[in-house]
C-alpha cells in the first residue's frame, strides 16, 4: 500500500471538543481491530504511511478534511485507545507532540523490554527519522510532532509533522519500514506539504555523491528539487466544495444507502435495522478499512460520514456516529469469537458501492446535498463547536 506524494496542510486553529474526541477514540479502536483482523499489523502500518488514507481516516472521524489538525486528531485518538490494548493488538504507539516527542526513544526501549524487540535499534530509527526530516531535508519546516508506531514483529511506521514559522502551512512526513532500506537514500513513503521549489534534500537517491562529499568536507553545494514527488494538493479553503469530491463515488454510496435499495441485496440483510443515514456513514467507514490506495484520492468524500467539528460540510450527526460505533464494535467483537458474518456484511458495503459506481451517473446538485444534510442535521443529533443543530425555522 506504498504511496509517495505530497499534500498541502492548512493550519486551522481550535481544539477538539470532548464530546467529539470521545467518539473519535471509540470509532478508532474497532477500525484498527478490523484492519488487523483482515490485513494484519503490516496492513495497518502501510495504511498509516499512506498520506491519502491518513487524511481520509481523519475526515471519517469528524475532523476538517484538509486541516493539519488531522495529524494531531488521528494520532491522539489512536494512542489513547491502542496503547491500553497494546498486548492484545500487538501495536505500540510512542511519541507525540512537543515535549512528548522527545520521550519517543525511551518509550521504544520500554517497548523492547516488554516484547523482546531491540529497543535500542528502534530508538535509533526514531532519532534518525527525525534527524533526516529536520536536517537532511532542509525545507524550512521544523519538526514539532513525532510518532513512532511499532508492531510486535518489529515492523514500524513514523508519522511526524513540521511547521514553517512564517506561514500558515504544515508538512507531514510518512515512513514505513516495509518500504525502506536506508536512512540516507529516499526513506520516505511520502512527504506531505506545499511544493516550494528548490530545497536541500540530502537523502535523495541522487545525493550519494553529495553525502560522501560532505563527509569529506567537500566544497560542492548540493541541491535537489523535490518536484519529482507526486503532489497531493489540498485546498486552503474552509469546508468542502464540489471540486473536492468524486461525485460518482459519493453518489453511488448515497444511492446504496437508500432504504429501498438496501433491501435488494441479500448481503446486507444482516444490517437490517440500520437507517439509510447510518448506512451512508458505515459504508464510508467500511471503505476506510477495506479500500485500496486509489480509493483515497478525494479525502473530502469521507467527511460525508460524520461531518466536521466546525460544521463543515455539516455538523457531526452524533446519533448516527454512535450507531456506527456500536455496529462496528459489536461486529468486531463477534468476529473475534468466530462469528464474522456481520463484519463480512460491513466489508461488502464498500464492494457493493464500488460495483454500483461502475454504472452510476451523478445527477444531483452538490449544494442541494449539503443543504439537505444541514436541514436534517437536528434529526441526527447534529452538533458542532457552535452548539447543537436547530430545526429549520420554517419546519412544521
Amino acid at each position: 500500500m506504498k504511496r509517495s506524494g505530497a499534500a498541502d496542510l492548512v493550519l486551522m486553529g481550535g481544539s477538539i471538543p470532548s464530546w467529539l474526541f470521545d467518539r473519535m477514540t471509540k470509532l478508532s479502536l474497532p477500525v484498527v481491530e478490523a484492519i488487523i483482523l483482515d490485513y494484519g499489523h503490516k496492513g495497518l502500518l502501510s495504511r498509516l504511511s499512506d498520506p491519502f488514507w491518513f487524511q481520509s481516516f481523519g475526515a471519517v472521524i469528524g475532523m476538517d478534511w484538509n486541516s493539519s489538525g488531522v495529524t494531531t486528531a488521528v494520532m491522539s485518538a489512536l494512542k489513547k485507545v491502542v496503547n491500553p490494548n497494546s498486548r492484545q493488538l500487538g501495536i505500540y504507539i510512542c511519541g507525540g507532540k512537543g515535549k512528548d516527542s522527545l520521550q519517543t526513544p525511551n518509550q521504544l526501549i520500554e517497548v523492547g523490554n516488554k516484547t523482546g524487540l531491540d529497543g535500542d535499534y528502534l530508538a535509533r530509527c526514531s532519532k534518525l527519522s527525525a534527524k533526516v526530516d529536520n536536517t537532511a531535508v532542509q525545507d524550512g519546516f521544523q519538526i514539532y510532532m513525532h510518532n513512532f508506531i511499532v508492531s510486535r514483529e518489529g515492523d514500524w511506521s513514523v508519522i511526524q509533522q513540521g511547521m514553517q514559522p512564517n506561514t500558515s502551512m504544515a508538512r507531514r512526513y510518512h515512513w514505513n519500514s516495509g518500504s525502506f532500506s536506508s536512512f540516507v537514500e529516499e526513506p520516505h513513503t511520502a512527504i506531505c506539504g506545499e511544493n516550494q521549489g528548490e530545497i536541500l534534500n540530502l537523502v535523495d537517491k541522487n545525493a550519494t555523491i553529495t553525502q560522501s562529499g560532505i563527509l569529506a568536507i567537500a566544497k560542492e553545494n548540493p541541491t535537489k528539487i523535490l518536484a519529482e514527488i507526486p503532489h497531493m494538493k489540498l485546498p486552503t479553503h474552509y469546508g468542502v466544495k464540489e471540486t473536492d469530491v468524486d461525485l460518482k463515488r459519493l453518489g453511488s454510496i448515497l444511492w446504496l444507502a437508500q432504504e429501498n435499495q438496501t433491501q435488494k441485496f441479500e448481503d446486507l440483510l444482516l444490517l437490517n435495522g440500520l437507517g439509510p443515514r447510518t448506512l451512508q456513514s458505515l459504508t464510508l467507514v467500511s471503505e476506510v478499512i477495506h479500500g485500496t490506495p486509489s480509493r483515497f484520492k478525494d479525502p473530502a468524500r469521507f467527511s460525508f460520514a460524520h461531518g466536521g467539528k466546525g460544521g463543515r460540510p455539516f455538523p457531526v450527526p452524533t446519533k448516527v456516529y454512535d450507531e456506527t460505533i456500536e455496529t462496528l464494535k459489536l461486529s468486531v467483537e463477534k468476529a473475534k469469537i468466530g462469528e464474522s458474518d456481520k463484519l463480512q456484511a460491513i466489508q461488502k458495503l464498500t464492494k457493493l458501492a464500488q460495483r454500483a459506481e461502475k454504472e452510476f451517473e451523478p445527477n444531483g446538485n452538490f449544494e442541494e446535498l449539503i443543504e439537505k444534510e444541514n436541514r436534517e442535521s437536528h434529526l441526527y443529533g447534529g452538533r458542532s463547536i457552535h452548539g447543537f443543530s436547530e430545526p429549520p425555522k420554517n419546519n412544521d
